[in-house]
């Protein structure tokens, strides 16, 4: 039994919660996933995993492992790091998730750069606007939008998203221009947005003068996809508050007209998140850096 490998596999399954999903993650065979633990548990004569038909829970001998193993993995990670190049040439693969405006706009037109900086860097990037587990799915770094709740992660501010409202010429010819927020409420209708992990309805806020609204308007079309949403609001479905790097193009082209613009919303953060177990991985560091590079570029995602 290699015990280093046996000891990656069971951290994994630990991690998922699942044999099934430690197997996917590792690009395993489940098989050997079960023969890796097995022999694992023979080698050190205790049980670590307690499995049914339906989960695995780690037995209190197992989280005493889990917890010693994942520090000397870290430990020989890093030594293995240091003693070649890779600091110098980063390499391997990459997995990453974006949400879609930013995968589409921003990083997918320029990653011909990265690529050119870090050749031998092995790119997989997860696009949705579903949060992901970095842990669970085995993901490197994310770039999330909004304030980071999960104190286990760490974060690195790269900029921030300012909103603008908006609606389509053809919505305004039906439904007239609003002329202040509660107007939504009365002969207007909008196209919300909402969480594809919770499903909740992220609210329109508004703020002027110290004062804040968020007017509870009407809608026929919600969506929890950043491209369809602004797909509809082209289509006139409804008026709405988009991120300012992804409608301006259209209005610019006359194809979005802003309304209410005495009325805004606080920008939202965007960081750049992974585990704290992976921040020397020389892989990471050079997307994050390069990532927050990108965007410092960019005059829209940052504030004045």
């Amino acid at each position: 039994m290699d015990q280093i490998q046996a000891m990656r596999v069971f951290s994994r399954v630990v991690e998922t919660g699942s044999f099934t999903r430690a197997a996917d993650s590792l690009a395993l065979p489940k098989g050997t996933v079960t023969k890796q633990i097995q022999a694992l548990e023979a080698r050190v004569r205790v049980k670590l995993l307690n499995r049914t038909t339906r989960r695995v829970t780690v037995t209190p001998d197992g989280a005493a492992y889990y917890e010693r193993a994942s520090r000397l993995l870290t430990d020989l990670d890093d030594l293995d790091a240091s003693m070649t190049n890779a600091q110098a040439n980063p390499s391997g693969r990459l997995r990453i998730d974006v949400g879609s405006s930013v995968a589409t706009l921003l990083l997918i037109p320029a990653i011909e750069g990265f690529q050119e900086r870090y050749p031998d860097i092995q790119l997989d990037m997860g696009v949705s606007d579903r949060i992901v587990d970095l842990i669970a799915d085995n993901v490197d770094c994310v770039i999330r939008v909004g304030e980071i709740t999960d104190q286990s992660l760490v974060a690195r501010r790269i900029g921030h998203l300012p909103f603008v409202n908006v609606a389509a010429p053809a919505y305004i010819r039906r439904h007239g221009t609003p002329m202040h927020p509660h107007d939504l409420e009365k002969s207007h209708r909008v196209v919300n947005h909402f969480s594809g992990n919770t499903r909740r309805m992220y609210p329109l806020e508004f703020n002027k003068d110290g004062e804040h609204i968020e007017p509870n308007a009407p809608y026929r079309l919600a969506v929890n996809e950043s491209n369809s949403h602004t797909v509809a609001v082209l289509a006139g479905l409804g008026a709405s508050q988009m991120v300012t790097f992804v409608a301006q193009p259209y209005l610019d082209a006359g194809e979005l007209v802003q309304i209410l613009p005495d009325w805004t919303r606080e920008p939202l953060p965007i960081y750049v998140v992974y585990p704290p177990n992976r921040h020397l991985s020389a892989k990471v560091r050079a997307f994050v850096d390069w990532t927050a590079e990108l965007f410092s570029q960019h005059p829209q995602l940052q504030r004045s």
